[in-house]
């Protein structure tokens, strides 16, 4: 990709937490980085401004990148760091540690043991947890499981200064059990690290069934103040099992699915995890299979891996398929060992799933093409409406009225779903007397037609499809005049909701087609609906403007537009212009122009 396609495909980024990773013309990652919203710091690598030379040099060697949507800020940290470990990017070494990846340490011969963090295990009877990433992230999920569990974050050792020193402010906040003073004692700061430990191995889940158990018992002994403690350190840690989800344990080579079908493409998304950790991510854009959903998943896994020659020991899909059994029949046979898949539908990896579609989903709307979708809706609209013909050219009209003057209307013309804006027209009613749609509709179609007929340019071609805003009896009011001109041109109403959005479309018989349920062609439809409104809105106002200034200022002899618009801006409205003196208007308009509009008006009286 050259920088402008770089720039672009930059710009259509989502303003969603993740990582993204740069790659170079050879298809090396060169850089792996984290963003609260990727649009905006994607961005700022291919627009003008001061970069530094590392940046700048990096920057020159970007050939195509690609992106990871993450569910929170803090799991995009985690997908940052195991991403740079697994790639080693060249433009990333200087923000590594020197000394690599750490593990958790735990020394439980200690009475007081705490988590430390070490660059590698040791032969040294201790516990130790395997590597979350960087040592900022590994120190951060380390607060949080102290700040859950109210266990102390201070330099006091244990138990040399418990009751040497007032508690600290952790203590007074609520942030600490304050072990410090004695109370709690060694035993329930042991029994707190233990919680943390199974914390530390993903085991939230268990350890809330602990807790409730607890919870309850004190219950039922009337310990009501114990068991309070015990939801409140349940909810903590079911809270920060949510946020630290992206380091629950899976089994090893775990492959999450997700597939999304769009307006004009679907992708398909996998999700590589490895010892429990997001690896990499595979993504392939189709267009839209023939087949179901289940159907199309089972039958890009078999592809997929079959092309790939790799496969992992369990595979979690999105969607369920009757074929499943078979198709880890296949899988077990070319992989030389049983490959499981599941369909989860609720937990843990149903959020996974959830995050592999989400991918699957931005991929497909940032890469498909707006004339894309919008033939994807104009194709559905043709089958939807039972037409013959492609729909190219949509006209749409609307009539814009205050009572029974200035009756105005418009027409808009819409070609591939885009408005061709040198190609609208505008009406004013000569022929209907008072408010009457109906017979406003029959008028202004009657002498649309009746231009093209007599081949009037600005009047050709004939459209696809007629849209009329209102219901069966607009719609029915415009056919009739199609038929007496012997023109054949599909025409349908435009039915609002509650929200004076259009809702579906009318016949003229009254049938209705929904297009609630197709979001493009929803939208498209709308815009059309909102673009005629506004035309005519806009022409009815121009109209009742020279209306109510042509009856007294432009009748006025060397009043022309200009001295108009300097009397309007100093007297603000014509009644102000009528109490005028000639010396308060010689001050805006010559000495003849200011007594002929004192004569106008005052020796005329004319309002």
């Amino acid at each position: 990709m050259d920088f402008e396609e770089l720039k672009k495909k930059a710009h259509s980024l989502p303003y969603k937490p993740g990582v993204y990773i740069m790659m170079n013309k050879n298809g090396e990652v060169i850089y792996v980085g984290k963003a609260k919203k990727l649009h905006n710091r994607v961005s700022s690598y291919f627009n003008e401004g001061d970069k530094n030379t590392k940046t700048s040099v990096m920057v020159s060697k970007i050939n195509d990148f690609d992106i990871i949507i993450a569910n929170s800020e803090f799991e995009a940290l985690v997908l940052e760091s195991a991403l740079i470990k697994r790639h080693k990017p060249r433009y990333n070494i200087l923000l590594k540690d020197d000394k690599g990846y750490p593990f958790v340490r735990l020394d439980r011969s200690e009475l007081y043991p705490k988590f430390s963090i070490v660059s590698k295990p040791q032969n040294d009877n201790a516990e130790y947890f395997a590597p979350f990433g960087g040592r900022n992230i590994t120190k951060e999920a380390i607060d949080s499981i102290y700040k859950a569990l109210k266990l102390p974050t201070c330099s006091k050792k244990f138990p040399r200064d418990i009751g040497k020193e007032r508690p600290c402010l952790n203590y007074h906040m609520g942030l600490c059990d304050g072990y410090c003073t004695g109370k709690p004692d060694g035993s329930a700061y042991r029994s707190a690290i233990d919680e943390a430990a199974m914390v530390m191995r993903g085991k939230t889940d268990e350890l809330c069934g602990i807790l409730r158990e607890e919870m309850e018992r004190f219950a039922e002994e009337y310990k009501f103040e114990q068991a309070a403690e015990k939801r409140d350190r349940m909810r903590a840690i079911q809270s920060l099992g949510h946020k630290q989800r992206v380091l629950f344990k899976m089994s090893a080579d775990t492959d999450i699915i997700g597939f999304f079908r769009g307006p004009a493409k679907s992708c398909f998304v996998v999700l590589k995890y490895e010892q429990g950790k997001l690896a990499s991510k595979d993504m392939e854009l189709i267009e839209n299979p023939l087949e179901e959903d289940g159907e199309a998943v089972f039958d890009l896994v078999r592809q997929y891996y079959t092309l790939q020659g790799a496969y992992p020991k369990e595979i979690y899909l999105p969607e369920n398929t009757a074929d499943k059994d078979l198709l880890e029949d296949i899988l077990s046979e070319a992989a030389g060992f049983r490959v499981k898949t599941f369909v989860p539908q609720k937990g843990e990896k149903k959020r996974l799933i959830d995050t592999a579609e989400m991918n699957a989903r931005e991929e497909v709307e940032r890469i498909t093409t707006r004339e894309e979708k919008v033939q994807s809706s104009l194709e559905w609209l043709q089958k939807a409406l039972g037409l013959s013909e492609p729909i190219r050219r949509i006209e749409a009209y609307d009539i814009s009225n205050t009572g029974s003057s200035d009756i105005v209307a418009a027409m808009t013309v819409f070609v591939n779903g885009r408005p061709l804006k040198n190609a609208y027209r505008k009406f004013k009613l000569k022929t209907v007397q008072g408010p009457n749609d109906y017979e406003s509709m029959r008028e202004i179609i009657a002498r649309r037609i009746e231009r093209y007929l007599i081949n009037d340019e600005k009047f050709m071609p004939l459209p696809d499809l007629i849209l009329v805003d209102g219901g069966a009896e607009h719609a029915s009011a415009a056919l009739k005049v199609l038929h007496e001109k012997k023109v054949v041109i599909p025409v349908y109403g435009m039915v609002k909701n509650e929200r004076h959005r259009t809702r579906a479309l009318v016949a003229p018989d009254g049938k209705e087609i929904g297009i609630a349920t197709n979001q493009a062609v929803f939208v498209l439809i709308g815009n059309i609906q909102e673009e005629t409104h506004k035309t005519a809105i806009e022409y009815h106002r121009t109209r009742r403007s020279k209306t109510s200034y042509h009856s007294s200022l432009e009748d006025i002899p060397g009043v022309g537009e200009k001295r108009r618009r300097d009397l309007l801006k100093a007297f603000r409205n014509i009644q102000s212009i009528e109490q005028a003196t000639v010396e308060q208007l010689h001050e805006i308009v010559p000495q003849n122009v200011a007594e002929n509009i004192y004569e106008y008006y005052h020796k005329k009286g004319v309002k």
